[in-house]
């Protein structure tokens, strides 16, 4: 019998504006008393909910439960900055991928067939432009280092063949009304989401063929010959496979210890201001997303809703072992914040921010996901390594193949990669990711 015990449950850091300003289109469900599933998900993120619709085209009479510890779109998932992209970036290193143009190529296929994989579900679950708008994205740059970022990813673009176009001053002007981006590079295949909408109306969309439970954290879970149960505060749910979809708690269920970093990501959205002239004056057109240049710099969107605007910004990471960011830390990053958004959009400064949170990103040092089968009929879809909302949707599809035995060219890809490698001991960790992160943070300057 193989017996884990999860001592740890997710921590939700401040009220993430997402979800403030999304509405659930269902009722909250517990998990009250025992159920007997064929497939058993953990996680209703973006690899849960995922590999459950890929569970549904592969196994479409087999009985699915997904548990979730929180509420949908209340966890990381309604966390993120809500960009959907297909170019890759490495956001450990600081800067935009550039590297060899078959592995390139590569990584590009994957992120495409989990951004179409959402685009389908997206139209049959009847989801808004406001959440999902494929739009593209503008990598916006506010130094002469941002503009050779810019110039060196163009060139890598070219060089495989991805369309791109280049904006000067005055055309980022012209989009954000602010003096302060001195260029910008233009990528057509990003998806821009309403996180929290995004996960709520997937997972609704799931919700008339998958049984979906919240609130019902795992507190353990056991496998007994070719059974596996999860033991959640008021039930249990058995089944021959799980897929856990839980991202960095992958290591509070005993897997990859030692293997990943947790990231704190942390954003404020403002108070709501007029999308009339002065919100035009203020921030220009009443949608756009802008990813810096440097990857650790700021990642800025405006959205506009029924005559209102909005900015959301994100800057700022520490790496943590625990799960819990103080009112100390979160105060301070939510000044950085202020000052970050006065600095590109002085005619807000009197528009207040209504949420600051953060959210935890998980990635392995050699860049690779926490992905396979890790004990018989138990699959791990873990480790986005940054990109969640698109690489936890490709490693809840995979998943959802691999459990199935399923073969097909993107999983004989995806699994063709080394198991995430070792971090230093603690405290050598932590002093160590945290020193690169403020480096990179100041290296980054005007762009953060």
């Amino acid at each position: 019998m193989i017996s884990k015990s999860v001592k740890r449950l997710p921590v939700e850091n401040g009220v993430s504006g997402w979800e403030a300003v999304s509405e659930r289109p269902f009722p909250v469900r517990p998990l009250d008393g025992d159920v007997t599933a064929d497939w058993l998900i953990v996680g209703a993120g973006f690899a849960g909910l995922s590999a459950a619709r890929r569970l549904l085209e592969l196994r479409p009479d087999d009985k699915i439960v997904i548990l979730d510890a929180s509420e949908v779109g209340k966890g990381t998932s309604g966390r993120n900055s809500g960009f959907m992209i297909d170019v890759p970036h490495n956001l450990s290193g600081g800067e935009y991928s550039s590297g060899e143009a078959e592995a390139t190529r590569l990584e590009m296929a994957q992120n495409r067939s989990a951004i179409a994989f959402a685009a389908q579900a997206a139209e049959e679950y009847g989801m808004s432009r406001e959440t999902f708008d494929p739009a593209g994205k503008i990598n916006a740059a506010a130094t002469a280092r941002g503009l050779r970022l810019n110039r060196s990813f163009g060139e890598s673009l070219m060089g495989a063949g991805e369309k791109h176009t280049f904006l000067d001053a005055k055309e980022m002007r012209e989009i954000t009304a602010s003096d302060y981006y001195t260029g910008g590079l233009y990528t057509p295949g990003a998806v821009l989401i309403q996180p929290a909408d995004y996960i709520r109306s997937f997972a609704a969309g799931l919700s008339g063929r998958v049984s979906i439970f919240e609130h019902s954290p795992v507190n353990s879970l056991k496998q007994d010959s070719d059974t596996w149960s999860a033991m959640t505060n008021r039930g249990k749910v058995t089944a021959p496979k799980v897929i856990l979809g839980v991202n960095g708690h992958i290591d509070d269920f005993g897997h990859y210890r030692g293997r990943l970093m947790h990231i704190f990501a942390y954003a404020s959205m403002t108070a709501p201001f007029p999308a009339d002239d002065f919100g035009q004056k203020a921030s220009g057109q009443d949608k756009w997303a802008l990813l810096p240049a440097d990857a650790m710099g700021a990642t800025i969107r405006k959205i506009t809703s029924a005559g209102q605007s909005r900015i959301v910004i994100r800057t700022k990471y520490t790496y943590e072992n625990k799960l819990e960011a103080s009112d100390w830390r979160m105060g301070k990053m939510a000044k950085a914040h202020r000052d970050a958004l006065d600095a590109r959009f002085p005619g807000l400064a009197d528009v207040p921010f209504e949420h600051s949170w953060a959210g935890r990103l998980c990635l392995s040092r050699n860049h690779v996901p926490a992905f396979g089968e890790i004990e018989e009929g138990l699959f791990s879809a873990c480790c986005e390594n940054g990109l969640g909302t698109v690489k936890s949707t490709l490693a809840g599809m995979m998943a959802a193949e691999l459990a199935t035995r399923t073969a097909s060219r993107h999983l004989e890809q995806y699994m063709d990669h080394p198991e995430p490698s070792r971090l230093p001991p603690e405290p050598f960790a932590w002093l160590g990711i945290n020193a690169m992160i403020r480096l990179q943070e100041l290296r980054a300057g005007r762009e953060g």
